[in-house]
């Protein structure tokens, strides 16, 4: 995915605040001399700054100019622990609710649903795509389509992986019914019941109950704030336990939004070669990212075929579209029965909105507008939160992805808390539902993949003001 056109010149500013070269205070070029200097335009140049000012480094202040902000962020605490590597059954209570609309109604103001909102949805671009499909293929859209999808989606998946150093071959890609379908496959491919799976800690509630439902057993290993899966953590339960498998977000984790490096990526990578653990990455925040390239994936750095990596469309174009798909590495022949098993086809309809969206330029205008919208609100989110919730309250800015992960103060009485969100209208997603092990009691999670309307707010200034 190649850059924008505005890195021309935030790339710079960006370094020398960041160095301590350009201090709190200073004064930016204006649009006049850098549009002289750079010879690019106007619009593209607002763009710029916006980004700068969507990520807390740079303020405007009207009729005189754009300065580098005083702002400065709340770090989270650390959430890893000198926790041994502990095995446990996939048991916890039913929190399903805690993490749909369910029973919400309209009353309420939604941060608990991961997926983005009807207003950053391209509803008319999906729609008329869809109705062109119907149009010039009709009737074929009725017939079963070939068991591990459509060749031409495939050959657009392994091209736009090819861009970010991805390397995936047309005879181990499966098309699935959204990514949790992929995400059952790829363990059950690899696990029987009773087999112990590495997993995130914290990690996404959906996860968990794929692994709740196939009577799995866990290891949660701790996500460093900085560098995301604790690589020595995963050496040390691998080196004492029979691991069969983890399961890693490797790019904008979801609930934290960290992103791994590359040495880290090739750190993890290594590790399960070494110990023969299948590493299934969970890749749908990926096109995410809020600056800088698109980054790579584990699978970028995976030479043995251990690396299983799934995505879906449901993140980045609209929640209906239940298609995903499987890069089974090594373990095709077994998770293509396990497919087939599942489900011989998945929608023709949907797979060929996909292909005609990815054949022009339409899917990725889409994703640079959401990227945009998706970094303006987490700012506009991380702003509200520190300026409204109690002084001591963690918060940590995402490099990507949607979500931002919280830390309520030490004493919080949480119940109180949920209760009164609830009172107000109201709803984040509990932390304690990212863990079999009770764990992230102080937590939760706030969603910001729609926009915000005043009522949206509201609701966060006032959930946090009754904190205080």
């Amino acid at each position: 995915m190649k850059a924008y056109k505005f890195e021309l010149f935030t790339s710079t500013i960006e370094k020398n605040i960041k160095d301590g070269i350009f201090k709190p205070g200073h004064k930016l070029p204006s649009v006049r001399e850098l549009k002289e200097q750079f010879k690019i335009s106007v619009s593209t140049i607002q763009n710029g700054y916006e980004y700068l000012m969507i990520h807390g480094l740079v303020e405007s202040i009207p009729k005189s100019g754009y300065y580098v902000s005083y702002q400065t962020k709340k770090n989270v605490e650390e959430l890893k622990s000198d926790r041994i590597p502990v095995i446990r059954d996939a048991i916890f209570k039913d929190h399903l609710g805690l993490t749909t609309s369910a029973g919400a109604g309209k009353t309420f103001s939604e941060f608990n649903v991961a997926a983005p909102g009807d207003l950053l949805v391209p509803q008319k671009l999906v729609l008329r795509t869809m109705q062109q499909v119907i149009r010039e293929q009709g009737a074929g859209l009725l017939r079963y389509y070939p068991s591990n999808g459509s060749v031409e989606l495939k050959e657009h998946i392994i091209t736009r992986a090819a861009a970010y150093r991805t390397v995936i071959h047309m005879d181990e890609l499966i098309i699935t019914d959204g990514a949790l379908q992929a995400l059952y496959i790829a363990l059950a491919t690899v696990c029987s019941s009773g087999d112990v799976v590495a997993v995130e800690s914290p990690c996404v509630f959906s996860v968990l109950e794929v692994i709740r439902v196939l009577n799995l057993k866990v290891i949660e290993i701790s996500v460093d704030p900085v560098l995301g899966f604790d690589i020595n953590f995963f050496r040390e339960a691998c080196l004492h336990n029979p691991v069969k498998a983890a399961i890693v977000t490797s790019n904008f984790h979801n609930p934290t939004g960290i992103l791994m490096s590359d040495e880290q990526k090739l750190a993890l990578v290594t590790v399960a070669q070494y110990y023969n653990v299948a590493l299934i990455e969970n890749d749908m925040y990926g096109d995410l990212n809020f600056h800088g390239q698109r980054p790579t994936t584990l699978r970028s750095f995976d030479v043995s075929g251990l690396v299983l990596t799934y995505s879906s469309y449901s993140k980045t174009l609209a929640p209906g579209i239940r298609l995903g798909w499987l890069a089974a590495g090594k373990f095709m022949q077994r998770a293509e029965q396990i497919k087939f098993s599942l489900g011989s086809t998945v929608s023709p309809l949907y797979q060929e909105t996909l292909n005609k969206l990815m054949t022009g330029s339409s899917y990725d205008r889409h994703i640079r507008s959401f990227r945009m919208q998706l970094a303006k609100n987490a700012y506009s989110t991380v702003h509200l939160l520190s300026a409204n919730f109690p002084d001591s309250t963690s918060i940590l800015m995402p490099a990507g992805g949607y979500n931002i992960w919280v830390k309520m103060p030490d004493g919080t009485d949480m119940l109180k808390f949920y209760r009164q969100c609830e009172q107000i209208g109201v709803r984040f997603t509990p932390g304690y539902t990212f863990s079999f092990s009770g764990a992230f009691a102080n937590y939760f999670r706030v969603v910001f993949a729609d926009k915000f309307s005043v009522k949206k707010i509201e609701a966060i200034m006032l959930a946090g003001q009754l904190m205080r």
